[in-house]
């Protein structure tokens, strides 16, 4: 049932997939299952480990880093690890070549191609029918809009919301290095700490860049940027917006090895690299304080991923039994519920099972802590769903 509304347009698609299929889909997803299980078991492991690393570096480079005055280099601290902080001061000014763009004094520049472009999204609906077919009604909507991101049409369910190919990539300028008194830093290094600030562009700019770019469409300037369209009011597919950032950076603090007069990485002796920047004046004990709570933040953030990586590979092993039940829709929806709980379960004991034993190496006291803290949680639940299925039936009057 398709719908029209100025720059938005949808229909209505109507699937009914077999008993049959759906078993033939389960099974794919129990092969899914396994893969899923080995790569997140795999990355719980592999996380433990760059945890307590780099934990140990960063320890390790905390007792070791002299704070020095960045008024002088002394060739006496060449290879050790190094804290310098201070002014700014970019060498050179970064410059996009190809559109003649330039932003003097930053750090960086960063050109923002943006293109009008179709956009697809959908929204299903899915009903159980007797007899363990699946009936699913999909609403498919199309919106046009300004992306950075090619958004690529080819895979559209509705033809003919063609997409372009975007003719003018982003890409980031930076200068070759800036100094921080007598040291120097790479340019890079340094813009990635900028803070970003749009360089407005004028009438002179954007007639540059209908130079540079030929679009076969007209350039004007709308809120800074070059739009290249035949109606700026009114865009239309394939019309290309253009705008760029500077990254200016006014005070800036980093920990490194020297070399020279420059900074580099530092290797720690499990061979971790140690390379800190911070925007702003921070001292060496902040800086490696900020470093430790990112790296606990990663820590969680992957343990979190990679249990909700089991569970979802242990629902797609178990599914198969929701979908040989759904030949009466409400007893699937029971063994679903059931399957889900056991799904739970086993990534209660798995999970903290592989990390305990990841931490077993470094420190056995804590993997045990969190192997209990796994069993618990899971007996906690079987004896909750216990209870409930034990409650006893009230007797009649």
């Amino acid at each position: 049932m398709p719908g029209l509304s100025g720059d938005f347009m949808s229909f209505t698609e109507t699937t009914t997939t077999s008993w049959f299929s759906r078993l033939k889909g389960a099974l794919i997803k129990i092969l899914v299952g396994f893969v899923l299980l080995v790569a997140c078991i795999w990355l719980l492991f592999w996380n433990e480990g760059r945890s307590v690393k780099t934990y140990r570096a960063l320890v390790e480079g905390a007792g070791l880093v002299v704070s020095l005055d960045n008024g002088s280099v002394d060739p006496a601290n060449d290879g050790r690890l190094v804290h310098i902080s201070g002014p700014v001061k970019p060498v050179g000014v970064p410059q996009d070549d190809m559109l003649g763009i330039s932003a003097e004094g930053a750090a960086g520049l960063e050109r923002i191609v943006e293109m009008y472009q179709w956009a697809e999204s959908s929204q299903s609906e899915t009903r159980k029918q007797l007899g363990g077919s699946e009936e699913t009604v999909t609403t498919y909507s199309y919106r046009k809009e300004w992306s950075r991101d090619e958004i690529s049409s080819g895979s559209f369910r509705q033809p003919g919301h063609d997409n372009p190919r975007k003719p003018v990539a982003d890409a980031r300028f930076s200068v070759p290095s800036a100094t921080i008194g007598a040291f120097s830093i790479e340019g890079r290094a340094v813009a990635r700490l900028g803070k970003e600030r749009i360089v407005p562009l004028g009438a002179t700019e954007a007639s540059r860049l209908g130079e540079a770019v030929s679009l076969g469409k007209p350039v004007s300037v709308m809120a800074g940027a070059a739009v290249f369209s035949l109606n700026p009011q009114d865009p239309q597919i394939g019309d290309i917006r253009i705008r760029f950032e500077r990254s200016d950076v006014s005070e800036a603090s980093f920990v490194g090895a020297q070399r020279g007069t420059g900074l580099v990485p530092y290797k720690t002796t499990n061979g971790r690299e140690l390379f800190l920047s911070e925007a702003g004046i921070s001292d060496a004990a902040a800086m490696f304080d900020a470093a430790q709570s990112e790296n606990t933040i990663i820590t969680w953030a992957v343990r979190i991923g990679g249990l909700v990586g089991l569970l979802v590979g242990f629902a797609f092993i178990l599914s198969i039994f929701g979908v040989i039940a759904d030949i009466v829709p409400f007893v699937g929806s029971i063994v679903r519920f059931g399957t889900t709980a056991i799904a739970l379960i086993l990534t209660l004991l798995v999970g903290p099972a592989v990390i305990a034993v990841a931490w077993i190496a470094y420190r056995p006291l804590v993997a045990i802590a969190v192997l209990a803290a796994g069993i618990a949680l899971a007996a906690g639940i079987l004896y909750l769903r216990r209870g409930k299925g034990a409650a006893p039936a009230t007797a009649p009057a």
